[in-house]
């Protein structure tokens, strides 16, 4: 494979520095960084040189940066790379990927690609687009390397553990996913400063439309791996949309602004801005319920984290990722049987079931806590998100290497992801 030369255009959010945390084989070591000159482009250098600047494992990176009033347009006609990362501004997005292909360049992109479901045609010509040209477009789904979801997704395909999947109903629904997001916060050990243009939902898409995108993304990637999801197998049920409460100070906290400016003037009242970040939706999938909660509070109290409940439902067991203040805000697995009389049954299959699962998961096991068996997962096993950057990247490159192993779901499923967040948006908007 042909070295990877990176570029990233326009890095206004912080993953786009998450893709360099590391050194990766096979990327050159120069990045070139086309963006307009703006705090977004001042604070992704500042990341970049604290990677290449800390004590343990320093990266070796040289920026070579290119200001323009068009960066697009001057990125597209001096192509210094092969391949463009993108991580800024939701709204317009799907532009810039377009572009980026038909300039013949592989696309690495955090979601969401897109956040208007007006956008769909759009994301569907860049999806086939990349496909006719061997081009590989992907957008960064970390959450699939999360250990507990693979070890969840692991233990939900064991019938003589889990049993078999029920449909349930809208009101006990067999897949319940809650992630809590705080909107104040540190990344690589630094105080995270939001520009103001994040609080836009028009640039940036509702909870749904953003971080949701990882919620629906796993819900097929757990039930059915490797399976393509078609709009067919899929009926919305019911959403809602609800603002988080941002005072002048609160907003002036996390953005160095001292007011809210004027383009967030429509969503400010009584001196409050109403951030509509939260989301909850219900649907079908393939018959099968799945309920969704996306919310994002100010700030976690002392020692407190992101939270996060994925809750999977089978006949003999539920299968559970808790990451809450029981958990010390890590992320832990608990299989429940459904029957506590089941209890040493379901016992003795997790030790065997975990007794297979050794060579790919060492020192795996677990312990019993009241009702539920929780399993114990090594510290060597947990990467942590940053990381799982790049774990996406190098899975990224190995596409680049030989498009024809990036399987048909990915893009069939990609497209029903974005078709479940922009048309759930649009529900809760009604």
């Amino acid at each position: 494979m042909p070295d990877v030369r990176l570029m990233t255009y326009a890095p206004g959010h912080f993953h786009a520095a998450l893709v360099q945390k590391e050194m990766i084989p096979g990327v050159l070591p120069c990045v070139h960084v086309y963006a307009p000159l703006d705090s977004d482009l001042l604070a992704h250098l500042g990341r970049i040189a604290n990677f290449n600047s800390r004590p343990e494992s320093p990266t070796c990176w040289a920026m070579e940066v290119h200001t323009s009033s068009n960066p697009l347009g001057r990125m597209l006609a001096e192509k210094p790379g092969n391949v463009v990362v993108l991580s800024g501004r939701n709204r317009g997005k799907i532009d810039v990927i377009l572009a980026a292909l038909q300039a013949e360049l592989h696309v690495l992109a955090d979601k969401p690609w897109i956040i208007r479901s007006a956008d769909l045609p759009r994301l569907r010509e860049a999806l086939d687009l990349a496909e006719r040209r061997q081009l590989v477009a992907l957008d960064i789904m970390t959450e699939r390397w999360e250990v507990t979801t693979r070890l969840q997704r692991e233990l939900i395909h064991d019938p003589a553990l889990f049993g078999s999947l029920e449909s349930g109903s809208i009101d006990r629904p067999t897949v319940f996913m809650e992630s809590v997001h705080y909107i104040n916060k540190s990344v690589a050990g630094t105080p995270l400063r939001r520009p103001a243009w994040w609080f836009d939902i028009h640039e940036t898409g509702e909870g749904l439309a953003d971080v949701g995108t990882h919620l629906v993304d796993l819900v097929p990637w757990l039930l059915f791996p490797n399976q393509s999801i078609a709009v067919t197998d899929l009926e919305l049920l019911r959403a809602r949309r609800q603002p988080t409460m941002l005072s002048r100070a609160d907003f002036q906290k996390v953005t160095g602004e001292s007011e809210f400016p004027r383009f967030l003037a429509d969503s400010v009242q009584s001196g409050q801005l109403l951030y509509y970040c939260n989301t909850t939706l219900s649907y079908l999938l393939r018959g099968i319920h799945v309920w969704l909660n996306i919310a994002w509070d100010f700030e976690a109290g002392p020692n407190q984290g992101d939270l996060h409940l994925a809750r999977i439902r089978g006949s003999r067991s539920i299968i559970e990722v808790r990451q809450g203040a029981a958990e010390h805000f890590i992320p832990e697995v608990y299989v429940v049987p459904r029957d506590e009389a089941e209890l040493p049954t379901i016992r003795r299959v997790l030790a065997e079931r975990l007794d297979a699962l050794q060579a790919d998961y060492p020192g795996l096991d677990f312990e019993q806590v009241g009702p539920r068996l929780r399993l114990s997962i090594p510290d060597r096993l947990r990467v942590g998100h940053e990381a799982h950057f790049a774990e996406v990247t190098r899975l990224f490159l190995d596409y680049i290497e030989q498009p024809s192993r990036l399987p048909r779901w990915e893009k069939d499923n990609m497209w029903a992801k974005y078709y479940v967040t922009t048309h759930g948006v649009d529900l809760s908007r009604r």
